[in-house]
């Protein structure tokens, strides 16, 4: 185990509901003092969050460098950019899925999902230069970059990990810390939403979205040393449980659907959070001396989470339908994502502007509001000059 004592930036999956992070993270920008290198020695990021952990990582020397460079991507963000959305290639895909459904793959190297996201990775590698990763842990700026991907395969929860060398790899039951040299497809391969998004082969075997069976997120952080981990999330269920509905029409495929994001991008994360209270506070219960006396590895972890209400962000995703693409948005109604049932599938593919500007908005004024509480959690002198209210913006 690796020596404790360093903050950890975990950024959870969640497809286009990510511009939510790079709004908290202009929100610390603004909040800690100018000129400041990466305050995170320790970034670990899951599907879309991984883009935006990788961003920060590859700027570590200069932490608003890489918030500038997050939010020009997102703030200018249109759906062909990260898969096609033309009418041939929309189309070309589904009935490629579907035929394969039917009669079977064709060619057993043939990708098949219902979207291209090729455009992405043209994206990726032209505005995230991963090969400055090694030169900012050289210069210790940062000590470890870690990016969770889902093993078909092998059925294991893989973080590969490029950091100090002192780090060590890991192995617990279905999840493995991997050192390696992180490249685009190690982010490609960590948000291949499952059927949506095609599968990226990394060394030997075909990967997938990194949240699918990530059964303990807060995993590679702990490992990397981490005895601090500011989690920025892009749901969060915390709201006032709401009387149950009667219902009587069949739940929609994007309803459906959308239960099963949630389950792998939101559940995961807060049960494990939930777990590591139950730890802190046992720890809690016994004496220090006791424990070094015993050998008891177990050490106390805070974390501090900041993530929006689900139900903000699907209505924020049905406001702004109508900036998606009119190919993707007929291929995409008739499942039901288009309506307020259906909306959770709709706020993790609306990757236009529109909707990640709201985003963005939303969680500068999260990330402000809660200024005092993240920078105790930082350990920072909470007495500086808070921005002035006329910096503050509202959720579109």
């Amino acid at each position: 185990m690796p020596p404790s004592g360093s903050l950890a930036l975990l950024l959870s999956g969640g497809g286009a509901r990510a511009a939510y992070q790079v709004g908290v993270l202009k929100g610390l920008r603004d909040i800690l003092p100018a000129q400041e290198a990466n305050p995170f020695p320790i970034i670990c990021g899951t599907s879309a969050g991984a883009l935006n952990a990788a961003g920060i990582a590859s700027q570590a020397d200069s932490f608003a460098a890489g918030i500038d460079l997050l939010e020009s991507i997102w703030s200018n963000f249109r759906s062909h950019q990260v898969y096609r959305t033309d009418v041939l290639g929309v189309w070309a895909c589904a009935l490629r899925f579907l035929a394969t459904l039917v009669v079977g793959r064709l060619g057993q190297s043939q990708a098949v999902s219902l979207l291209d996201n090729r455009p992405l990775r043209q994206l990726l590698l032209r505005y995230l230069p991963m090969d400055r990763l090694q030169p900012m842990i050289d210069a210790g700026h940062l000590r470890a970059l870690a990016i969770t991907a889902s093993g078909y395969t092998s059925g294991e929860s893989v973080s590969f990990f490029q950091g100090s060398a002192d780090l060590p790899a890991w192995k617990r039951s279905r999840r493995i810390g991997l050192r390696s040299t992180l490249s685009v497809n190690h982010l490609l391969a960590s948000a291949a939403i499952p059927v949506i998004f095609p599968a990226v082969r990394v060394h030997r075997e075909y990967f997938g979205d990194g949240a699918v069976r990530q059964l303990a997120p807060l995993s590679p952080a702990l490992h990397l040393g981490a005895d601090r981990i500011l989690v920025i999330g892009v749901s969060s269920k915390s709201e006032p449980r709401q009387k149950r509905e009667q219902v009587n029409s069949y739940p929609s495929i994007a309803q459906i659907i959308a239960h099963i994001m949630a389950n792998a991008f939101i559940d995961s994360l807060e049960g494990d959070i939930e777990r590591l209270t139950r730890v802190n506070h046992t720890i809690s219960l016994i004496p220090e001396e006791i424990r070094q006396r015993e050998g008891v590895a177990l050490r106390p972890v805070q974390v501090l989470t900041i993530a929006p209400p689900n139900q903000v962000i699907e209505n924020m995703a049905l406001r702004h339908v109508d900036a998606m693409p009119y190919s993707v948005r007929m291929f995409v109604q008739g499942s039901g994502a288009t309506r307020k049932s259906g909306a959770g599938v709709l706020s993790y593919l609306l990757f236009e502007a529109e909707y990640s500007r709201a985003l963005i908005e939303l969680g500068y004024t999260d990330a402000i509001c809660r200024r005092e509480e993240i920078l105790a959690f930082m350990g920072r002198d909470t007495a500086a000059s808070p921005p002035q209210p006329s910096d503050l913006v509202q959720p579109g």
